[in-house]
C-alpha cells in the first residue's frame, strides 16, 4: 500500500488547491493578508509526510531561492514557480523511495545522489542521512531532502569556484575556507 501522507500539503490546503488554481491558491496561503508568502505562511501549507509541517530550514531555503527582492517573502508570483519546484522535488522524491515509505533510507539516498552525478562514499552518504535525519531512526523526509539536495548543489557549486582544474582536488586556505562558507548561499 501506498502511504500518501508525506507527498502531499494538508488535506485542506489540497481542496484549496484544486478549487482555487493560482492567485487563489496564494491567498489561501497568505494567512495575514499581506499579498506575500512568509516563510512561516509557507511552513503551515507544507507537510512532510510525518503529519508534521516542512523543516521551517528548508522553507527559508526555499524563499530565499524565489526572493528575487531578499525580503525574507515572496510574491504570489513566486509562490507558483516555489509551488512547481516543490511538486517537482516531490516526484523526484517518490522516485527514489522504492519501498514507499515516505522517507528515503540512505541506500535510496546514495542512488538518488549517483543518478545527480554525485560520486560520494558511503561514509558521506552516511553523514549526509546523520545531519538531516530528525527522527534518529537513518532517514530522512521529503522537506529534508529538498534541503539536503539544494545544499549538497551549492556547497558544490562552492567548491567547483577553488577547484579550478575541475578534479575533485582543491588546495584552500582556512581565511579562503571560512570566506567561501560565510559567502554562500548554503
Amino acid at each position: 500500500m501506498f502511504n500518501q501522507s508525506w507527498v502531499r500539503p494538508s488535506a485542506a490546503f489540497l481542496v484549496w488547491a484544486r478549487k482555487y488554481p493560482g492567485r487563489l491558491l496564494a491567498e489561501r496561503v497568505d494567512r495575514d493578508g499581506s499579498g506575500f508568502i512568509s516563510v512561516n505562511e509557507l511552513q503551515q501549507a507544507l507537510s512532510n509526510g510525518s503529519w508534521n509541517p516542512f523543516n521551517p530550514e528548508t522553507c527559508r531555503l526555499m524563499i530565499g531561492m524565489f526572493d528575487k527582492d531578499k525580503k525574507g517573502q515572496i510574491t504570489f508570483q513566486d509562490f507558483g514557480a516555489l509551488w512547481k519546484y516543490v511538486t517537482d522535488w516531490q516526484s523526484c522524491f517518490r522516485s527514489f523511495d522504492k519501498d514507499n515509505s515516505g522517507n528515503i533510507d540512505k541506500l535510496e539516498l546514495l542512488s538518488a545522489l549517483q543518478t545527480f552525478g554525485y560520486r560520494l562514499s558511503m561514509e558521506t552518504v552516511d553523514n549526509i542521512v546523520k545531519k538531516f535525519d530528525r527522527g534518529g531512526q537513518e532517514k530522512i523526509y521529503f522537506d529534508d531532502f529538498i534541503q539536503a539536495c539544494v545544499l549538497l548543489h551549492n556547497i558544490t557549486s562552492s567548491f567547483r569556484q577553488i577547484d579550478t582544474d575541475q578534479d575533485g582536488i582543491a588546495t584552500i586556505q582556512y581565511e579562503q575556507f571560512i570566506n567561501l562558507v560565510f559567502s554562500s548561499s548554503f
